[in-house]
């Protein structure tokens, strides 16, 4: 807003000014009511709509004995008609934009301070100065004058018909910006703007009806109302030359114009598949199937809704692939009340290398992608040098206008790099995604936002990604971030925002734990509240796992359900504006969420039982076990078949994460967020266990697997102690990780196979749960195994599903968790306590850790021998023995140690 500083002096407390009556209660409501000193821009559609707020300010003004101008200079219907206390001065546009500008200034001044002035349509100067931009730099022009002599002043702008600059202009200068819709028969009010005022639903669209303007706070309803918008979202650019305009332009000109039919059946489908390659990118697979999934509309409402140019990245194809082939299928008008329809944005994957470039970050990134490890520390420096970056002012203005889009409804901004979520290469937890509560006035949003983005942008960076990258052979390959800005799914609840449901469903099930769940049919990894909980390994939850074949089966049985269940959620809290963990007793201590019954059962006489009623006594133990959920709706059976479709169209096994939501009467609505090709182990055909293994041979024996194999010839065994690990301080636990990964490095130098062995959850955020190693730092390991000791709280939690499973999965590096208290299992405890520890060797400056940290030399504890590792997924069997080598090795510990060194 343009003030001289004598103004910023006189009006420092804006918003403590007395309040004035726009005349429509529930319009004050919304804004906190009006200020002397106000210019009010409204965006519409019908004049009609402008004239009703302006009649009814002018109306109100008059009562109260205030004077009242209408300038009057366009050619459409007199916006206010001639009424006692209301003077109309007209001023003649077409002797041009200083003659006019001048002659309003001249008017402000004769009448002074205090006034209340309507203007006609200023897009009509737009048709008579010839050019857009005067339109701006009048509005510029008039409102600092009007603001300084504490006038109100009403102007209107004829809805996406202005250039992004334009508006971009009035919108810095003006002190209320509200857009004003109909959808569907129904009108919505929606402010842009507020200066100096707040509240939590300020910024939020409200539909008008009756006496109470309601906000839209229901992600799903206003997603709904959102996508059926059919105006263009980012406005016009300047238009350049590129073949991406070029195309885009055509294509679009005989789209809206209704004209298609014009050019020749193979000229548009060239064109639209080279938009499409221009959008998606060059992968054979996708491409077949966008061509036959996305329609030219579909592509241009993805070019309308893209900052910037580019392509949009794996995450957002992946996406929308999904969701239009459940809706073109067998079941389209079933699904079509069930899907919640989306209204993402996508930052272009240009707007990446743009960014880097111009805040000397490129060469940085060539420098870590060559690169062998980087320290969290030096990660740190990354991301501080990324959040010290710029975006050109272009860009800002479309950040802008996307925050104007979503208000104040919490976003998330999503990496979508070009190699993401692809055939192959799931990079799955590899980069960042950030939550944006999106609270606050306009430029705490903004701001938000784009830290977010920043964060996004570096994480490409990152230890975890670029290790991936080099392992699988990309890290000279093309890797452009583009980014997925998405609306947060779910609904305010007490001053938290939350989807009652996420999870992650996988088309085939690899965690079979009894014979009767068909592995064809898929899994679901069901959470309450944000899909962190589903997809991360953290705090000490469990969630829900559903076998689609078999969805009342359990892992647990009896009581222990209590214990494998989840008592935490993740949710966003809107007053602290940040992500928050918060018990879920605590969270519903009142028991008056809607639907709670579909997702609790209740401690009854020492036995769980499932409510029957909506009313649940809140004294009583509840525990999130999704019961009548799975029971009482058909939940289980939608995500199976949604499952079903797609693996059927992408001809491969997929992983879906997903929202939804469930009414009081047991419907569902799903909001599928992202879509991936599935890595799968291979077949158990041949991998069987032999009969005759001595059991003094035996170190560790498994029942609970996710994937499968055989290792043969393992040499090393690095074993971290549970009963140390418990008893360590918490500086120690700290850096086992970064000890692991040390280890981990030089593993990767030698030919050789060797097994990771640690207390409860590998890669878990809590080190008192697990030692909390990333990717980087395991990734050249054969097997990686999870020990629980219940007395000590290290009890594994079967990773299926967790980016973390998605890791191991991919590297093809078996897992499995061992329970050394159960009975019946096998744990050589004698051989691990009483093997030697090299780590001194390994590691000479980390000696410390040689109490909790063991590098065992298979060979040399066992007189000669290696181990075996032989995983049956199908028969949940696997066992780690002792035997003979059956290929002669050579190896000394000298020479092992000189090779370390």
């Amino acid at each position: 807003m343009n003030k001289n500083s004598s103004t910023k002096t006189k009006f420092l407390k804006y918003a403590d000014k007395d309040r004035i009556t726009s005349g429509i209660p529930q319009l004050d409501d919304i804004i906190h009511s009006l200020r002397l000193g106000d210019n009010v821009v409204w965006e519409v559609e019908e004049l009609e709509d402008y004239r009703h707020f302006a009649v009814r300010l002018i109306r109100q003004a008059i009562r109260s004995s205030s004077k009242c101008i209408y300038v009057r200079f366009a050619p459409h219907e007199p916006i206010l008609q001639p009424m006692e206390g209301l003077e109309i001065v007209k001023v003649d546009p077409g002797s041009g934009f200083d003659f006019f500008s001048s002659q309003v200034h001249r008017i402000i001044e004769y009448y002074g301070e205090k006034v209340y002035y309507v203007f006609d349509n200023l897009s009509s100067l737009m048709v008579e100065w010839a050019t857009d931009e005067l339109v701006a730099n009048f509005f510029k022009a008039t409102c600092p004058y009007l603001f300084e002599l504490e006038t109100i002043g009403y102007f209107c702008l004829t809805r996406g018909k202005h250039s992004h600059s334009t508006v971009a202009g009035i919108r810095e200068t003006t002190q209320v910006l509200i857009d004003y819709y109909h959808i569907n028969g129904k009108a919505y009010i929606h402010p842009l703007k507020v200066y100096d005022r707040y509240s939590q639903s300020m910024f939020l669209p409200h539909l008008v009806t009756g006496e109470a303007w309601e906000p839209i706070l229901d992600s799903s309803k206003a997603a709904t109302i959102s996508s059926s918008d059919r105006r263009k979202i980012i406005r016009t650019r300047k238009s350049g030359t590129s073949p991406w305009e070029t195309v885009y332009t055509k294509l679009k000109f005989h789209h809206d114009m209704e004209t298609l039919d014009t050019l020749p059946q193979p000229e548009i489908i060239a064109l639209k598949q080279e938009l499409s390659r221009m959008i998606i990118g060059d992968h054979p697979r996708f491409n077949r199937l966008a061509d036959a999934y996305l329609s030219l509309e579909d592509l241009l409402s993805i070019r309308d809704r893209m900052i910037g140019s580019g392509r949009i990245g794996g995450k957002a194809v992946g996406m929308l692939l999904s969701r239009n082939i459940i809706l073109a299928s067998e079941k389209k008008e079933e699904f079509a009340d069930i899907i919640e329809p989306h209204d993402s944005f996508y930052i272009g994957s240009d707007v990446f290398f743009t960014f880097m470039i111009n805040n000397d970050l490129f060469l940085l990134k060539i420098k870590l992608s060559d690169n062998s490890s980087m320290t969290k520390e030096e990660f740190e420096e990354v991301e501080r040098r990324f959040l010290q970056g710029k975006f050109p002012e272009d860009i800002v203005e479309q950040f802008r206008e996307l925050m104007d889009y979503f208000g104040q409804a919490p976003i998330i901004v999503r990496s979508s790099s070009l190699q993401e979520d692809n055939y192959g290469n799931a990079f799955a937890g590899k980069y960042r995604s950030e939550f944006c509560p999106n609270q606050g006035s306009p430029e705490e949003r903004l701001e938000e936002f784009m830290h977010a983005v920043k964060l996004v942008y570096a994480s490409a960076l990152n230890p975890d990604a670029l290790a991936y990258r080099r392992t699988r052979g990309l890290h000279y390959q093309d890797e452009q971030m583009a980014i997925l800005v998405q609306r947060v799914s779910g609904m305010p609840y007490k001053q938290y925002f939350f989807p009652a449901l996420a999870g992650v469903a996988f088309s085939k099930n690899l965690f079979r734990w009894t014979k009767r769940i068909d592995p064809g049919k898929g899994m679901i990894r069901l959470v309450f509240g944000l899909g962190t909980r589903a997809v991360d390994r953290v705090g000490r939850d469990y969630p829900r796992m559903i076998a689609v074949s078999q969805p009342t089966l359990r892992p647990e049985t009896g009581l222990k359900v209590i214990k494998y269940s989840q008592w935490d959620v993740d949710v966003l809290d809107l007053d602290k504006r940040e992500l928050r963990t918060i018990s879920f007793r605590n969270l519903i201590e009142d028991c008056d969420y809607p639907g709670l019954r579909l997702f609790v059962s209740v401690m009854n006489e020492g036995y769980l039982t499932d409510p029957y009623t909506n009313s649940i006594d809140c004294s009583q133990e509840i525990v999130l076990t999704f019961n009548n959920l799975i029971k009482n709706t058909k939940f289980v059976d939608t995500i199976g078949e949604i499952l079903r479709i797609v693996e059927e169209v992408y001809e491969h096994p997929v992983d879906i994460e997903f929202t939804a939501s469930a009414d009081q009467r047991g419907n569902i609505r799903i909001n599928i967020v992202q879509c991936r090709p599935m890595t799968t182990p291979g077949n158990s055909e041949n991998i069987t266990i032999p009969d005759n293994i001595k059991e003094d041979n035996i170190l560790f024996r498994s029942n609970m697997l996710i994937n499968e194999g055989k290792v043969e010839n393992i040499e090393y065994i690095v074993y971290i102690d549970p009963q140390a690990y418990e008893i360590a301080d918490m500086d120690t636990k700290r850096s086992i990780g970064r000890i692991v990964g040390s280890i981990n490095e030089k593993m990767s130098t030698m030919d050789t196979n060797f097994i990771l062995m640690g207390p409860g959850r590998w890669g878990s955020s809590n080190i008192e749960l697990g030692v909390n190693a990333t990717y980087s730092e395991i990734d050249h390991t054969s097997l990686l195994v999870e020990i629980a000791l219940e007395k000590a709280g290290h009890i594994p939690e079967v990773s299926y599903g967790t980016h973390f499973f998605q890791d191991i999965v991919e590297e093809e590096i078996i897992y499995m968790p061992v329970y050394p208290d159960m009975k019946n299992s096998s744990f050589n405890e004698a051989f691990f306590r009483n093997s030697g520890n090299m780590i001194k060797d390994i590691l000479p400056d980390h000696e410390r850790f040689s109490t909790v940290v063991k590098v065992i030399n298979v060979r040399e504890a066992s007189g000669g021998g290696n181990a075996v590792v032989i995983a049956n997924l199908y028969e949940q069997n696997a066992i780690c023995y002792l035997e003979k080598p059956t290929v002669a090795r050579t190896w000394k510990l000298d020479k092992l140690k000189g090779q370390w060194q």
